[in-house]
């Protein structure tokens, strides 16, 4: 088989797996979820690389090496403790605060910045469970509202802040982060909302917070099971709810540094504070909605408040019995698996409610027992034996999505950055996704996301996110996009540096040490890319592949690297994270 009719039969290959089904299965695996703990650490580089695969951006040889020799739970552990990096401070760095009027915006620095920590830094941990809260807790630079004033995109970088600042934190101060942060102000409007002399409030935050960022829309069991009423779902909340929700995030509106400033010119934006896009919103006691306010469980008082109301208000949804399970299910899902047993979720859900989770492998205990402690839960998903065992069934595992694709290439062969910078911008029309700019509240695709006609849709109570972005024309651009990144990179390099090419390389320098050898060659990629997940025909249909360049031609090994990479990267088994 040449080397051209290999490459259509996996693009081919791709197209199916992408189209039809994720776990590559057309039967419902009736495989019981491993119970027993899973080994302390991995027992070689395969299962190294697939632990890599769920807890960071993508596996390089030096993280191969050290989850290897100190084991998964000490590497969790000094991932808890590495310095954080700044998104915002990136960006000013770039383009300084305050910026000058009529200064042109421009969102590029912040996908700059998110390129730069996703792939060069190494608090990979943090780094892929803050790029997981930014898919439930959604602000997005595909709003007008945040991509029209030049310092927005500092904006979307000081709340990215938060969410890596807290993701080893608790919850509850993520909620509380948000609600007041102006960004979400101005992208679910809660910005400026006015309850005062019996105006209605904007009703949007407040549906959101609990539809998306809390309690969902019907109640669950800890197992993320949906309880049932005479066999009906039961909701969560209804209008009433969210009426009387809308009434306790009134009166908030842009912040000022130093002393409060509760002014009506400020409230509605004028004598804007040069910061104003990247510090709290203040409140503002006289567009306050001074009604009492019933909700869920909560009763507010008359004139309480708005600082107090929101507290009350926030409290209540984090100690809501369905935030654990919700929360829990949606960690598993963008890390590991896009359907988790239920016995998965229910450990998860409870070291949310506990602050606890120990470790079936060592009972070493992670989390300081406070409810909502993301420590807890960042090891729970991570250590789980369904996480942790190797043996896949047809429903594990989850389209990655093409963020995840790019970024373990990337970082599989250690990529570079000419300038530094890591200067990729948009990719919506290459990759149909760009970090932070998803098109709506709901993400780039919703977690219950059931792709129509398809054997997944077949089987009862499987879902499949990230297919909702998987369709004719993203396959196609995707295999056509990486024809062109794979041998060159990508990313742009600043006009008149004197830098030539693209920005951001892969190096291959391992791969190309091996190029001489088609047998090695396909090892090394099918480990760096797969974790060893290829099928052995597949395997071997590369490895011929590579073989029909002659090792002594012009280029070779970098032209074998190239064909191999990129032919790896076409199979259903790096395209589905198993």
């Amino acid at each position: 088989m040449t080397a051209d009719n290999t490459m259509r039969s996996l693009l081919a290959a791709s197209a199916v797996a992408v189209l039809a089904a994720c776990g590559g299965g057309d039967k419902a695996s009736d495989a019981p979820a491993p119970t027993q703990a899973a080994s302390t650490r991995p027992a070689n580089d395969a299962e190294a690389v697939r632990f890599l695969q769920q807890a960071t951006f993508g596996a390089t040889p030096a993280d191969i090496a050290r989850v290897k020799e100190v084991g998964y739970e000490n590497w969790i552990n000094e991932q808890f403790g590495l310095t954080r990096n700044s998104h915002l401070e990136f960006l000013t760095r770039q383009v300084p605060l305050p910026i000058p009027p009529n200064t042109q915006n421009s969102s590029a620095p912040l996908y700059y910045s998110f390129w730069r920590q996703a792939l060069s830094s190494s608090d990979q941990l943090r780094q892929r469970t803050a790029f997981t809260l930014s898919q439930i807790i959604v602000t997005s630079a595909a709003e007008a509202q945040l991509a029209n004033d030049a310092d927005d995109a500092h904006g979307l970088a000081a709340y990215l802040d938060i969410l890596s600042e807290h993701a080893f934190g608790n919850y509850r101060d993520i909620l509380q982060s948000v609600s007041t942060h102006p960004t979400m102000g101005v992208y679910l409007t809660s910005l400026g909302n006015r309850g005062d002399n019996g105006r209605t409030p904007d009703e949007n935050y407040a549906r959101e917070v609990m539809q998306l960022f809390t309690i969902g829309l019907f109640e669950l069991n800890m197992d993320g099971t949906q309880k049932l009423v005479n066999g009906q779902p039961v909701e969560t909340y209804d209008m009433d709810d969210i009426r009387n929700l809308a009434k306790v995030f009134t009166g908030w509106s842009w912040g000022n540094q130093g002393t409060p400033d509760p002014s009506n010119t400020r409230f509605g934006g004028g004598n804007a504070d040069p910061m104003r896009r990247v510090i709290p919103m203040q409140f503002y006691p006289q567009y306050h909605s001074p009604d009492a306010k019933t909700f869920l469980s909560a009763n507010i008082p008359a004139g309480t408040s708005g600082v107090e109301s929101m507290r009350i208000a926030l409290d209540t949804l984090f100690a809501h019995p369905n935030t654990a399970p919700f929360i829990a299910k949606q960690y598993i899902q963008r890390m590991v698996t896009s359907n988790p047993s239920p016995g998965y979720v229910q450990t998860v859900a409870q070291a949310f409610a506990t602050g606890r989770f120990t470790s079936p492998n060592t009972n070493r205990t992670f989390g300081a027992g406070s409810r909502g402690d993301l420590r807890a839960v960042v090891a729970a998903t991570l250590l789980h034996p369904e996480a942790r065992s190797a043996a896949a069934t047809a429903d594990s595992g989850k389209l990655r999505e093409p963020i995840l694709r790019l970024s373990a290439m990337l970082r599989a062969f250690e990529a570079t950055s000419q300038t530094g910078n890591w200067r990729i911008g948009d990719t919506d029309a290459t990759m149909f996704q760009t970090p932070m700019k998803a098109p709506t509240v709901f993400n780039f695709f919703r977690p219950g996301y059931v792709p129509p006609n398809t054997t997944i849709a077949s089987k009862p109570g499987l879902v499949a996110p990230e297919f909702q972005i998987a369709h004719e024309v993203s396959v196609a651009t995707y295999a056509n996009t990486m024809q062109n990144w794979v041998p060159n990179g990508l990313g742009t390099v600043p006009a008149g540096s004197g830098l030539t090419g693209n920005d951001v390389r892969p190096q291959y320098t391992a791969a190309r040490a091996l190029a001489g050898n088609a047998d090695q060659l396909a090892d090394h990629l099918n480990l760096m890319l797969t974790a060893n997940a290829l099928d052995p025909a597949t395997r071997n249909s590369i490895r011929d592949a590579i073989a029909t360049i002659p090792a002594t031609a012009n280029n070779a090994a970098a032209n074998r690297v190239n064909l191999g990479v990129f032919m790896t990267m076409m199979t259903p088994e790096f395209l589905v994270q198993k």
